[in-house]
C-alpha cells in the first residue's frame, strides 16, 4: 500500500507512557465525523487507514469505524498496546468487524523496562499474550517501538527475542520520540542523544536483514542509518513522492502532510544524501545537529533500492532540487542553532 491515513479515534488510554506525543485532550471524535474522515480518504485515493489514539481499543467508535472502512473498501490497520487485545472474544470481534493487521506497541523485551516506560504494571505480559493469539486469528502483526533512553542500548535484544519467540513477527518499525508539546516534556530523562541509540539500532536492523525481515525508522537522519538509508520512513516518502494524512485530537487538526523535511544543520549542507533525508526532527529545540555528519557517497543506489527499479530521469532531477532545501517551519534560524550549541553533547552522569 502506498499511502495511509491515520485516524485517531480517542487520545484515552490506561497506559501514561512517559513519551507519549498523543496524550488525553478531552476532545472526542463523533459518528458522523469518523465516517467523513474516512470518506476524504476514499476521495484522497488512499488505500488504507490506521486507527490509533491513544489506545483506540478502548473507543466506543472502533467497530462503526472498521466496518465503514471497510464498506468503503479501505484495509484497516490499528496501533495498539495489545491490552485489549489479549481477551480472545474482544479481538475475534475486531477481526470479524474488518481489522486485517495491528502494529503492537512495544518498547523492550525487558519486562521491567517496559512497565516502567508504560507506568502501567504488568503491560508487558498483558502485550504477550495480545501477541500469543495473532496467529490464530488470521492476521499479520507489526512492531513498534518508540526510541528512548530507557532501551536505547537494547533494541537489538528486543528484536531478537520478539523474532525468536514470535516468527510470524516479520517488520519492524522504530519510531525516534517526538519531544515537542506532550508527556516527554514532562520526562526529559527519556529523550536519547542519537549516538546512544546508533550502534543497537544498526545491530537490530543486521539481524532483521539477515532473517529476511523488514523495518523502517522514523526521525532517525540518515547518518545514523547509513547502511539502511532505504528503510526510512521520511526517504521512502521522498524518493516515491507520497503523503500522508493524519487526524488530531488536538489543534493541529486534520493534517494533510506532503513535505517530509525537518531540519537540518552545517552538514546537510555538505552532505550528498541531502536531497533524499528529511533531516534531524526538533532541531536545536531537543536535539543538537552536532551529531550529524555529512554523507560522501552517490545517494542513486539508495533510491533504487527505495524503488526496486531504476529512476526515471525526471524523478533524479525532482530529487536533486531538493539539495539545499530547507523547511519554512521546522528550520531554526542561525541565531537559535548557535545558543543550542553551548549544551553538552554527553551525558554528565551514568543513568541509574
Amino acid at each position: 500500500m502506498a499511502n495511509l491515513g491515520y485516524l485517531q479515534l480517542t487520545r484515552n488510554c490506561l497506559q501514561r507512557c512517559r513519551f507519549c506525543s498523543n496524550p488525553p485532550t478531552g476532545v472526542e471524535l463523533d459518528e458522523p465525523q469518523m465516517r467523513r474522515l474516512i470518506d476524504e480518504l476514499v476521495e484522497l485515493g488512499y488505500d488504507g487507514v490506521i486507527l490509533t489514539g491513544g489506545e483506540p481499543s478502548y473507543s466506543p467508535l472502533l467497530f462503526p469505524a472498521l466496518k465503514y472502512a471497510t464498506e468503503k473498501g479501505l484495509y484497516n490497520r490499528m496501533i495498539t498496546n495489545g491490552q485489549r487485545l489479549a481477551e480472545p472474544g474482544f479481538f475475534q470481534k475486531c477481526v470479524d468487524a474488518g481489522l486485517s493487521h495491528i502494529h503492537v506497541s512495544l518498547h523492550s523485551c525487558r519486562p521491567e523496562v517496559h512497565d516502567y516506560i508504560t507506568r502501567y504494571p504488568g503491560a508487558y505480559d498483558v502485550l504477550i499474550r495480545c501477541l500469543e493469539l495473532v496467529p490464530q486469528m488470521g492476521i499479520t502483526c507489526d512492531i513498534n517501538t518508540v526510541i528512548n533512553t530507557y532501551n536505547a542500548d537494547h533494541l537489538h535484544e528486543t528484536v531478537q527475542q520478539i523474532c525468536e519467540r514470535f516468527p510470524f513477527i516479520r517488520h519492524f518499525v522504530w519510531n525516534n520520540m517526538d519531544p515537542d508539546g506532550n508527556r516527554a516534556e514532562e520526562n526529559p530523562d527519556c529523550i536519547a542523544f542519537h549516538h546512544e541509540f546508533q550502534v543497537s539500532l544498526e545491530l537490530a536492523m543486521d539481524y532483521l536483514s539477515r532473517t529476511g525481515r523488514t523495518f523502517r525508522a522514523e526521525r532517525v537522519p540518515l547518518c545514523f542509518m547509513r547502511r539502511y538509508a532505504h528503510c526510512s520512513t521520511e526517504t521512502r516518502k521522498i524518493v516515491k513522492e507520497e503523503e500522508r494524512c493524519i487526524q488530531f485530537l488536538d489543534n493541529k487538526g486534520f493534517v494533510h502532510q506532503l513535505e517530509f523535511l525537518h531540519g537540518k544543520g552545517a552538514a546537510c549542507g555538505e552532505c550528498r544524501w541531502d536531497g533524499i533525508c528529511a533531516g534531524m526532527f526538533s532541531m536545536a529545540k531537543t536535539f543538537d545537529e552536532r551529531e550529524l555528519s555529512p554523507i560522501f557517497e552517490d545517494p542513486l543506489p539508495v533510491i533504487q533500492a527505495v524503488l526496486g527499479t531504476e529512476p526515471s530521469p525526471a524523478l533524479l532531477e525532482r530529487i536533486s532540487a531538493r539539495q539545499g532545501r530547507r523547511s519554512t517551519t521546522e528550520q531554526p534560524d542561525e541565531q537559535t542553532r548557535d545558543a543550542y550549541q553551548v549544551r553538552p553533547l554527553f551525558r554528565s552522569a551514568v543513568r541509574q
